[in-house]
């Protein structure tokens, strides 16, 4: 596949390349042909411009004007002008060739050519161009008036097609070296293509070598700006997301794994040792269901986890604020024998899924009863800051570690307890974590080993734009 975008690259460039290599030498050549023929009549010109200054001047041999001496004319210049090359002065006296600059005429200036003959019988100036055997002749011919009539004719004549040849001579130098420099600029493009689909090539490589075991391939990064470097760290984060996903999966089929064997562990063992008396079977029956429970409950919090993800896991509604705290109050002081404190409620309305708000509280509350012993305080308050509201949940009870105030939000992970092992599955927290980040809030812990703890559920007051009054 990348060999293939390397030829396409090379065959876009070396058209491109052909391309602009045509025009340019195109281009050349027609520039060339244009100043040649500026040039030539230039050249034509003056030769005409300083026969006429010799005309109105003097003969250098007898230091007088030359008359009707037009002879005497043509035989100084000629012999006084030297032409450029493929130029040619040539002289017709009284309707017939005289005299030329170059014994080796072509044959289209020859004597009896038919261009001489339309020459000599002009009257008038002409400047003209004409397609020949021997070539296409520029000329400029410049009738002598005497004696009351036309004399003489003065033709400077160029030979253009000779001087065009050249031109394409050198045309052709220019392309065969517009070839090879072509050809030397194809192989460093295929050489510069290759390099530049290194990563790509590398890329691909990679994303081969990743499988369901091996998802540590990552590309290297040469460069720190540019596309490809966006691309390679585009890819290697994208790597990065897969391999925390599966991380996450392979711990969560552990970690569901370990907490269903449990209770699996000691159904199948009660109901092996059941008793033949009913009262031995209905105590096996009760710890069986008990354990079913639980297994239940276990498998609803890792449901509503996974919900926790989707865009219809909350279903906001206008929350009174004041009869909200009030009712929370009322639910958790039936979760245990604790001295149960409403310290503050706060004033306004809030917009939030008012049954995961309660959740939340709950499990915060039910998670400080498992960390207190009865006569311990337990309060529950709220508050109004800014664009902020705070619900929080407080303990007097024996604390949290430093080190575990930074996992207990993870999930199936358990705090300590001094007071017994707790029951929970270790997903309480995550799921109040969840549904607090749902409504676009955070979670503040204040904790000392032995001075209780505090969590704070920090909401915005209006954090669900998408509900409209």
């Amino acid at each position: 596949m990348l060999g293939e975008a390397r030829s396409r690259i090379l065959i876009w460039y070396l058209l491109l390349m052909t391309l602009s290599s045509v025009a340019s030498v195109l281009t050349v050549r027609q520039i060339l042909f244009s100043r040649l023929d500026n040039w030539v009549e230039q050249s034509l010109y003056q030769e005409v411009e300083e026969f006429r200054q010799l005309r109105n001047g003097r003969n250098p041999e007898t230091g007088q004007p030359f008359g009707n001496d037009i002879d005497a004319i043509f035989d100084v210049f000629l012999s006084r002008n030297i032409p450029e090359d493929n130029e040619y002065l040539l002289a017709i006296l009284d309707g017939k060739f005289y005299k030329a600059s170059s014994l080796a005429l072509p044959m289209a200036l020859r004597a009896d050519s038919a261009l001489m003959q339309e020459w000599a019988s002009l009257t008038l100036p002409r400047q003209d161009s004409e397609a020949t055997l021997s070539g296409t002749v520029l000329y400029l011919a410049e009738p002598i008036q005497a004696a009351g009539g036309v004399r003489g004719v003065f033709v400077v004549a160029h030979m253009v097609s000779r001087d065009r040849a050249k031109v394409n001579e050198l045309v052709l130098v220019i392309a065969q070296v517009s070839l090879v420099v072509l050809a030397i600029a194809s192989a460093l493009a295929w050489f510069a293509a290759g390099k530049v689909l290194a990563p790509l090539r590398l890329l691909s490589q990679t994303a081969r070598l990743i499988t369901e075991s091996n998802l540590t391939e990552r590309i290297p990064l040469d460069s720190t700006t540019g596309d490809i470097a966006e691309l390679t760290r585009t890819f290697n984060d994208m790597l990065d997301r897969i391999e925390a996903t599966f991380n996450s999966q392979r711990q969560l089929l552990n970690d569901v794994g370990h907490e269903l064997r449990t209770p699996i562990t000691i159904v199948r063992g009660h109901l092996e040792l059941m008793g033949t008396t009913p009262q031995e079977q209905q105590e096996t029956l009760d710890i069986v269901i008990d354990e079913l429970d639980r297994m239940s409950r276990f498998i609803d919090e890792l449901m509503l986890l996974a919900k926790a993800e989707r865009p219809d896991f909350l279903f906001p509604e206008p929350i009174d604020l004041t009869a909200f705290t009030e009712e929370l109050f009322a639910k958790i002081t039936a979760l245990g024998d604790r001295q149960w404190q409403l310290e503050a409620v706060a004033a306004g309305r809030l917009v939030g899924d008012r049954q995961r708000l309660t959740e939340a509280i709950v499990n915060l509350a039910q998670n400080a009863t498992q960390h207190t012993r009865p006569g311990d305080t337990i309060a529950l308050g709220s508050s109004c800051h800014r664009d902020q509201i705070h619900l929080w949940v407080r303990d007097t009870g024996e604390g949290i570690e430093l080190a575990d105030q930074s996992r207990i939000f993870q999930r199936f992970v358990r705090g300590k307890s001094r007071y017994g092992r707790s029951d929970g599955s270790g997903l309480g927290l995550a799921i109040v974590l969840a549904i607090v980040q749902a409504h676009g809030g955070t979670i503040q812990l204040t904790s000392q080993p032995d001075h209780g703890a505090t969590f704070i559920l920090v909401l915005p007051l209006k954090p669900l734009q998408e509900l409209h009054p």
